[in-house]
């Protein structure tokens, strides 16, 4: 009986003095928590419940609890706080496990260096203004999985500390000013799986010791200035799923050990000084989604190999020095939704199935030296967008499924050698903006339909052989700002039904055609009319008083016509004659 009295007694001596620890520990942290309120400027009040007279602290703003009662979250993110930050009062919170200040206002320096805070997963400080050097310490933190200093203003080298941080799981440094290289320290970061530096001002070769990060998932350090070559050690990422390396100054060949990883699904090399042939190891890559290797110098022929890729969605070759037939097979991949190789020497024909086998929304192939017909099913996905064909050498009529494409919102054909006539289907595509058909083999006349649409914005025929007269409303599209049919053959009168229309019009070139009668004294109703250009015609008449008022004329050309009269002045302030014009 005395045995089992002992026991009771040191049974609640023990829960009393737990109780009596766990109030006390209790009382510390909302003491803490008050003292770090009161150094915070809170313009809008988040915390104003962080108070002792307030319920339990628990239930404070942005604070969350263990089943204990310990502080384990503190969420002041968003809230436009500023003010001093103490690392030492965030240490004072034992059992602290998540701690973001995110997008908030905090600027200036922390300090030289920070304490580490034992139980510390999360730090989120991004989004703020801090500035000067990243303070070191972070190495000493035993639990940190999550670092996330993004969107500030640090400067100074990449703090070599963070290489004994081996729990990290995750960096984000991106968009500051850090300079310097990528200390070899970092190699130790075994469970790393998000290393975020890109937008810095960060220089150097990128070390081979970050092809030994084995958990390696996302590598996003373009935007820097980084020399040398793409280590070869990167194709031992097998976990890599994404990789940038995006706009900097890196040279060579873009390593084939790269077609190793077989969850690679993003690459951006763009914009560097890359040379050599693309890869065909590139084609082993069965997750390839995005592709981006724009803005080098690549040489060579797209690889067949490419034809596996059928996960790939984007792939941007454009400005580069590649050259060859494009491979048929591209037309079979049935993700494809991106294909832009402008500014590069390719040849022959684009592939005729292209847009046949996937949902097709931008292509570009401007500026190369293409030839045969436009494939006629490009749009049988019903999302192209953008189809951008110019200067290259296409031969052929506008294929009917181009003109019936209702999702179409820019095409570019111009400087081809296209025949037939411009459909009137394209003036009735619902959401197509700006439409460039100049320097082709064009015939016929402008159709009527295009007086109809509600989208077009701008509209260049120029240099074509369009015959008879312009359509009767053709320049009150509501939303129409630039008409260009220079160099064709049309005749008749020009519009003068622009009343109610020509609210948007800045641009009207009509030069180098046989267009006759006189000039409609209508046009001075467009508001906001920058540029007239009816050179070269066959017009007759006085030229209209009221262009002499127009607001924003600044450049006028009635010259080789033959009008009559004199040119008129206005009564007020000087407007034409401050324009620039040839009569």
């Amino acid at each position: 009986m005395r045995y089992l009295l002992l026991l009771l007694f040191f049974f609640f001596f023990f829960l009393l003095t737990l109780l009596s620890n766990t109030i006390g520990s209790t009382a510390y942290e909302a003491s803490t928590l008050i003292s770090i309120k009161e150094s915070l400027v809170d313009p809008l009040n988040e915390l104003k419940n962080w108070d002792s007279a307030a319920a339990g602290k628990c239930n404070w703003t942005g604070v969350q609890c263990n089943a204990d009662g310990v502080v384990e979250r503190l969420d002041l993110s968003s809230r436009n706080l500023t003010g001093v930050l103490s690392f030492e009062a965030f240490q004072a919170l034992p059992g602290l496990v998540h701690l973001n200040l995110c997008c908030n206002s905090f600027a200036g320096s922390l300090p030289g260096s920070i304490p580490a805070i034992f139980h510390l997963r999360v730090l989120d400080i991004s989004d703020n203004a801090f500035d000067g050097h990243f303070p070191v310490g972070i190495g000493t933190f035993p639990r940190l999985e999550t670092l996330n200093a993004s969107g500030n203003n640090f400067a100074g080298p990449l703090p070599a500390d963070i290489g004994n941080a081996s729990t990290l799981e995750n960096i984000d440094l991106r968009g500051g000013y850090l300079v310097g290289s990528i200390p070899g320290a970092y190699r130790n970061l075994q469970k790393l799986k998000f290393l975020g530096l890109s937008g810095n001002n960060l220089t150097g070769e990128l070390p081979p010791e970050l092809g030994q990060l084995a958990a390696l998932e996302t590598l996003i350090i373009g935007y820097n200035s980084f020399e040398g070559h793409i280590p070869a050690e990167f194709g031992n990422l097998t976990n890599l799923r994404y990789l940038d390396l995006a706009v900097g100054s890196l040279t060579g060949p873009i390593p084939a050990e790269l077609g190793k990883l077989p969850f690679l699904s993003t690459v951006y090399l763009y914009r560097n000084k890359l040379e050599g042939k693309i890869p065909k190891e590139i084609g082993s890559m069965s997750s390839l989604v995005s592709l981006d290797l724009s803005d080098n110098m690549i040489s060579g022929e797209i690889p067949p190999e490419f034809a596996q890729l059928i996960n790939l969605q984007l792939l941007n070759l454009m400005c580069n020095k590649l050259v060859g037939l494009l491979p048929w097979s591209l037309g079979e991949l049935p993700q494809l939704k991106v294909l832009e190789l402008w500014n590069n020497f390719f040849t022959g024909p684009l592939p005729p199935t292209l847009g046949r086998n996937s949902s097709l929304q931008w292509l570009d192939v401007s500026s190369n030296s293409l030839t045969g017909e436009i494939p006629p099913r490009l749009c049988d996905g019903g999302k192209l967008t953008k189809l951008i064909l110019f200067n290259n050498k296409f031969s052929g009529q506008i294929p009917a499924g181009i003109s019936a494409c209702q999702s179409l919102i820019r095409v570019r054909m111009e400087n081809n050698r296209l025949n037939g006539t411009v459909p009137g289907e394209l003036g009735q595509l619902p959401s197509l903006q700006r439409l460039e058909l100049a320097d082709n083999n064009l015939s016929g006349s402008i159709p009527e339909e295009f007086s109809s649409s509600t989208s077009l914005s701008f509209i260049d025929f120029s240099r074509n052989r369009l015959q008879l007269s312009l359509p009767n409303d053709i320049l009150s599209i509501p939303t129409l700002q630039t008409f260009l049919a220079a160099g064709n053959e049309l005749t008749g009168e020009i519009p003068s039904d622009v009343d109610n229309g020509c609210s948007a019009l800045s641009t009207l070139d009509l030069s180098g055609n046989h267009l006759t009668g006189t000039i409609p004294s209508s046009l001075s109703s467009c508001p906001r009319l920058v540029n007239l250009n009816l050179r070269d015609n066959e017009l007759t008449g006085e030229i209209p008083p009221a262009i002499a008022t127009m607001p924003t004329l600044a450049i006028l050309d009635l010259s080789n016509n033959s009008l009559s009269g004199s040119i008129p002045r206005a009564s007020g302030p000087p407007r034409l004659g401050d324009a620039k014009h040839l009569l």
